[in-house]
């Protein structure tokens, strides 16, 4: 019924008419800063009950709105330092002193052959190979068969890798997979996964045909980078198709972010997915979010729950898991690894 009203819906009107999700989820999120400034819960009861209360939840609620974070993500093996770092970024790690994904994609790169290269490596390890976790998986068992909807701050595309409903996402801050103008001139992406894998061939490393990025290997294990160019050709550089400018990320981190149509139709689709289940009984379901971005899910799915006395709040977070007090009766935290807990829900 969602998904036929909501198709309805925008075809009569225009995308700049549609009801805008992500702001409407921000100003909601600023009503919970003003409105909340009292001690924070980590709710009541044992793991075991907050688990099997969580259960009943998912079970029972009239629709299940999710927002997830990075902490999702490094859950399912995701992760940006250590290990999976060094393997394919240690010779980024050597030459700059870059020491996690996350701080490299602000360095100042000296040319674009060098951001480039870096980039291609990024973009595919965290968007094309399959993370070794299954949280995703794990979620999905729990939440196929229920009214559900995704807002995310992730850029990773991994809950429409792990089989979610394109329709019932909503990827807010961007997608790995996607380039944009960099002036903007205008508001289209381009996906890019051709030109990455054609970039990273030009570095030495090979594609698996699981979609696994095969590094060049020492003897005695180990990424040999002396086999690995840390520079794509300039004729694999990409440029605007409209006004010749360098190609940038679409990722959210000023105003030059690109909001295509189909961003506007997830946007649009979020808001009247909220609409349509206003005062029935909602679980909002938050799964690793952190504090860099807040009030996109965080704060806003406080503010929900307050406003409807239906709704309960759940949180799931390694170390972050709490709440307002004034919604202490109705909220679910629970401290931990996602991916560890989903497991529990599933048995």
């Amino acid at each position: 019924m969602f998904l036929r009203m909501r198709t309805e819906t925008i075809m009569k009107q225009n995308y700049n008419e549609l009801p805008n999700g992500y702001l409407e989820s921000i100003n909601k999120g600023l009503e919970a800063v003003r409105a909340f400034r009292g001690k924070l819960s980590p709710g009541k009861g044992t793991m075991e009950e907050k688990i099997e209360r969580l259960d009943e939840e998912i079970r029972t609620a009239d629709a299940i709105v999710i927002g997830a974070g990075a902490g999702l993500s490094t859950s399912a093996g995701l992760t940006y330092s250590g290990e999976r770092f060094e393997r394919y970024f240690g010779d980024f790690a050597k030459e700059y002193g870059i020491r996690d994904m996350y701080s490299g994609g602000f360095f100042p790169f000296p040319d674009d052959e060098t951001r480039w290269a870096w980039w291609s490596r990024h973009i595919y390890v965290n968007r094309y190979v399959n993370p070794p976790g299954s949280a995703y998986q794990e979620l999905l068992k729990l939440v196929k068969d229920r009214d559900y909807f995704v807002i995310t701050t992730n850029v990773d595309h991994q809950f429409q890798k792990a089989g979610f409903n394109k329709e019932r996402l909503f990827y807010t801050q961007g997608d790995y997979g996607l380039w944009q103008c960099s002036r903007p001139c205008h508001k289209r992406t381009y996906d890019n996964k051709d030109k990455v894998v054609k970039m990273l061939i030009s570095q030495g490393f090979a594609i698996g045909g699981n979609s696994e990025l095969i590094v060049p290997e020492k003897e005695n294990g180990g990424t040999d980078f002396s086999r690995v160019s840390m520079k794509v050709p300039s004729e694999l550089v990409p440029y605007c198709p409209v006004c010749g400018e360098t190609m940038t990320m679409n990722l959210r981190g000023d105003d030059t972010f690109v909001e295509d149509d189909g961003w506007h139709k997830a946007s649009a689709a979020y808001a009247e997915y909220l609409q349509m289940h206003e005062g029935r009984h909602i679980l909002f379901l938050e799964l690793g979010v952190g504090a860099n971005t807040p009030v996109i899910v965080k704060y806003p799915f406080w503010q929900e729950t307050f406003a409807n006395e239906k709704a309960v709040y759940a949180c799931l977070n390694y170390g972050e898991a709490f709440c307002p007090a004034e919604i202490g009766d109705r909220s679910i935290c629970i401290d931990g690894d996602i991916g560890n807990i989903l497991g529990k829900l599933l048995k």
